[in-house]
């Protein structure tokens, strides 16, 4: 019995020493890429008036079609793309609720242009003035929400060009959360884009934004859109519209037919409508040339791997975005795929933690890469765990 023990500790002594000298697996960190399409539609024969222009598609970003689209530019109220993101992101994440009763300072009141005529001290909630933005494009609950926000305009304004520099955006500056003319406010279409693409992932910001009409002070102020193709081209669900005499005619907004959703902006378009206009010449060019190959879904399982060292034995590993891309008509067909992944990952693994990917091929050439993340955190075992089973392991009790 006594040499039972001594051989046991032997081996448990044995395989602390291997466990602790075990190679780590590690995939570098990927974001996501695609090739196919990339240039696509950007000389292509489509004119427009817009000083500037972009057409992406929202999934991967890819631009299909362009004009001028770093050029610095006023954007009137589509700026309240940014102060919608922010604003939703704070809704979002906790820090302030729907139900938050906003109250009206009297540097809010004084914003001219659009507007809910808020007075002084009053109160009207979260939810309700962030329909006042998106719906009404009120400047005045453009200033309610930020300083209920962020204590101050000047603070949200900070805030908002923070997002721009996390964004990658080039091309922009705030200096008000309205659009109001002021000096050192612009932006570009394609930051403008991308941008929108950002405020798409937010359901409430989906929700807002496709309102078309709505009843505020209990039915006394009825709010309508300014976006018409919310009524006058199908499947138009968001965006936002800007006028200035500076900036001109503005949109920003996004469609989705057959799977296939495009972000479409214009600035500087010369007179009235005219935003509509080239904006449904952009999406008419968008459909008629191009298709949607989705792959696979958002935060679908794809695998489970080995977790060493985990108190767990396996993590399922799912897809961090859409697997999908935009293609030419009549070149959707021939794309394969394969998942590069480790044969294991040592614990402890993050919730989110990026492990492998999800990599689309077309004629032997890899034109689309989407990380594979962990479904769940999983910490690391005890070192007496450890031991415990591979002991069991050795003498074949598990």
């Amino acid at each position: 019995m006594p040499g039972k023990i001594l051989l046991r500790i032997a081996l448990l002594s044995i395989i602390t020493i291997l466990a602790l000298s075990a190679p780590v697996f590690a995939v570098p960190p990927s974001a996501d890429k695609t090739e196919t399409g990339e240039k696509a539609g950007k000389k292509a024969p489509l004119n427009t008036t817009a000083e500037s222009a972009v057409l992406m598609e929202a999934n991967s970003g890819q631009i299909i079609f362009e004009k001028e689209p770093d050029k610095e530019l006023p954007m009137a109220s589509v700026t309240k793309l940014m102060t919608l993101l922010l604003a939703t992101d704070a809704v979002e994440s906790g820090k302030v609720k729907l139900t938050d009763k906003v109250t009206v300072t009297e540097n809010a009141w004084h914003m001219g242009g659009s507007q809910i005529f808020l007075e002084p001290g009053e109160e009207m909630t979260m939810k309700e003035m962030l329909i006042a933005v998106a719906v009404g494009s009120a400047n005045d609950a453009s200033v309610a929400v930020a300083e209920h926000i962020s204590g101050s305009e000047e603070a949200f304004v900070e805030a908002m060009n923070q997002r721009a520099r996390e964004l990658g955006l080039k091309h922009t500056h705030f200096a008000n959360p309205t659009g109001l003319p002021a000096e050192g406010h612009y932006s570009s279409a394609r930051d403008l884009a991308v941008v929108l693409r950002e405020c798409l992932k937010s359901p409430l910001f989906r929700n807002i934004s496709s309102i078309y009409e709505y009843d505020l002070r209990g039915g006394d102020f009825k709010l309508w859109s300014n976006n018409k193709l919310l009524k006058w081209y199908p499947g138009v669900d968001a965006g936002k519209t800007g006028w200035t005499n500076e900036a001109k005619y503005c949109l920003a907004s996004s469609c989705i037919r057959d799977g296939l959703r495009l972000v479409a902006v214009v600035l500087g378009t010369p007179e009235v409508k005219s935003h509509y206009r080239e904006s449904i010449k952009l999406y008419n060019y968008g459909y008629a040339r191009y298709k949607a190959v989705n792959v696979a879904d958002a935060g679908i399982k794809v695998k489970s791997i080995p977790v060493g060292k985990g108190v767990e034995r396996s993590v399922n590993l799912i897809t961090a975005g859409n697997v999908g891309l935009v293609v030419p008509k009549g070149e959707e067909k021939g794309f394969t795929s394969r998942i590069d992944v480790p044969e294991q990952i040592n614990a402890p693994v993050q919730k989110g933690q990026e492990i492998g990917n999800y990599v689309v091929v077309k004629n032997g050439r890899e034109v689309l890469r989407v990380p594979l993340v962990a479904e769940r955190s999983i910490n690391k075992a005890s070192i007496f765990t450890q031991m415990n089973r591979a002991f069991n392991k050795f003498h074949g009790l598990q």
